[in-house]
């Protein structure tokens, strides 16, 4: 099979499948949130996510917190590595939460009995192994990205125009960080706010209408829902260059901007078709959802 169009611009889309990836990596259809170090080379990975993941606990929060403080009253150094990251909550908000390195999690793995031990410690191996070849030969990214989706039943179309979404997005992340807008959840709120004004929905409601929770939402867009994204991100990226704004009440207003050429392309193309764009179908509908070019009838 032959790789998705090179015409794309490579390091961009390189740039934010990494900055994608190094949130979300699946271990048995389940996602565990993770950051890459770049000082230490080394991913450090969500403990509550491992923790659900071996004890299939419905509260891992609480196992953990117990188990934090019986792994402190013991000594253990492993206590002392532990770290606070902001990672994406299910309801699409950052907050801080613990992770430790490769070497913390395979302690961690030593303290909790589960048949799933063993299983998981060879995808944390698979895992730092992927991060390298990755480093070495940039291409290899793009190719399991690619053959990631079409495991999970996307047809080649949408895959391409979700690559493509990627260069876009990873564009407007560039333009807002140059606009003096740094942490995660200000890239959350601005993106937010874009979303409402073309689709009318928070994220949020966006996520809730097709049904997910922690998922992300382009993976689950039809490709007419891809492209008005595409198009609000694009438009604020170019409002941006032009009109250089600093900060976030600047950039939110460039946001809002952006948003408002989508809506706008979204209500003509509504009343053109009688359909509407906006849809409640999720990767679970994977057939539809690679078909879907209209929407769903008003």
């Amino acid at each position: 099979m032959p790789l998705f169009s090179k015409v794309f611009s490579l390091h961009a889309v390189l740039l934010d499948i990494f900055y994608r990836e190094r949130r979300i990596k699946l271990f048995e259809e389940k996602e565990i949130r993770k950051e890459w170090n770049e000082e230490e080379q080394d991913w450090y990975v969500s403990i509550v996510d491992v923790i659900e993941i071996l004890t299939g606990s419905d509260n891992p929060r609480r196992y953990w917190s117990d188990l934090k403080r019986k792994l402190k009253a013991e000594g253990n150094q492993l206590y002392e590595n532990i770290v606070q990251l902001k990672m994406e909550s299910a309801d699409g908000k950052f907050y801080k939460t613990d992770a430790a390195n490769t070497k913390g999690i395979l302690r961690i793995i030593q303290s909790v009995p589960s048949p799933k031990a063993e299983p998981f410690k060879i995808w944390l191996a698979q895992l730092g192994k992927e991060r390298i070849d990755e480093i070495a030969d940039p291409e290899i990214a793009i190719d399991r990205a690619f053959e990631t989706y079409l495991r999970k039943g996307y047809s080649e179309k949408w895959i391409n125009q979700r690559i493509k979404t990627m260069e876009v997005r990873k564009e407007l992340t560039d333009e807002w960080q140059r606009s003096g807008v740094r942490e995660s959840k200000d890239f959350a709120t601005l993106t937010d706010i874009m979303t409402k004004e073309w689709s009318g929905k928070s994220t949020r409601d966006y996520k809730n209408y097709k049904g997910l929770k922690k998922e992300n939402l382009r993976d689950h867009m039809t490709n007419m829902e891809l492209i008005l994204n595409m198009l609000a991100e694009a438009s604020a990226t170019d409002l941006s260059r032009e009109t250089d704004p600093f900060g976030m009440e600047e950039s939110a207003k460039v946001a809002k901007h952006g948003g408002s050429v989508a809506k706008a392309a979204r209500e003509k193309h509504e009343k053109r078709t009688g359909k509407k764009i906006v849809s409640p179908l999720n990767a679970k509908n994977l057939k539809a959802l690679n078909d879907k070019d209209g929407g769903e009838e008003s």
